[in-house]
C-alpha cells in the first residue's frame, strides 16, 4: 500500500497535464513503514529522454519520443537522492504518464523498474488526467496493483 495526500495525487495530475502529448515524470519521496510506503513528497523533473538516453537503452529505442519515453536523468536521481538521505527520507517510487493510453504499466517500465519502489501512472486522455494507479513488482518481476490509500 502506498499512502499519500489528496495534494500529491494533484500535483501529478497537474504536472501530467501540462506536459500533454509527452509523458511526464517524476520522483517519490517517502519513508516505508509497517503499514506500507507513505509519501512526503512528489517531485516533477524533466523528461530527460532524446536520443543520447536512448542509446543507453538495449533494444533499439531509439525511434522513441517523449510521447512514448520518458527517463529521469541520472544526476537528477542522484541529487535528489542525496537530499532526501539529508532529509530522512527515501526514494520511495517514480511516477509518470501514459498520453493517450491506459494507466497499466508497458513492457518497458516492467523491464526497468526497481523492486521495492511504487510506479505510479496516471493515464492522460486528451489532455485531461484521468485513471491513475499505483503499481509494484512481485518477486517475479511482474507488476501488481498496488493499493493507494489517500491521507490528509
Amino acid at each position: 500500500m502506498i499512502q499519500l495526500s489528496q495534494e500529491h495525487l494533484q500535483t501529478i495530475r497537474t504536472y501530467a497535464e501540462s506536459t500533454y502529448p509527452d509523458e511526464c515524470c517524476g520522483i517519490i519521496l517517502g519513508y516505508l513503514a509497517k503499514e506500507g510506503k507513505t509519501v512526503v513528497e512528489v517531485m516533477p523533473t524533466e523528461n530527460a529522454w532524446n536520443t543520447e538516453a536512448a542509446a543507453e537503452f538495449p533494444g533499439g529505442r531509439i525511434t522513441e519520443s517523449k510521447r512514448r519515453q520518458y527517463t529521469i536523468a541520472p544526476e537528477v536521481m542522484l541529487k535528489t537522492q542525496r537530499e532526501a538521505r539529508d532529509r530522512s527520507l527515501n526514494i520511495i517510487g517514480i511516477f509518470h504518464s501514459h498520453p493517450d493510453h491506459p494507466a497499466i504499466p508497458s513492457e518497458c517500465d516492467r523491464l526497468y523498474a526497481w523492486q521495492g519502489y511504487s510506479y505510479i501512472i496516471v493515464s492522460v486522455q486528451n489532455g485531461k488526467a484521468g485513471e491513475l494507479k499505483s503499481w509494484s513488482l512481485d518477486d517475479t518481476h511482474q507488476f501488481q496493483v498496488e493499493e493507494i490509500e489517500n491521507i490528509k
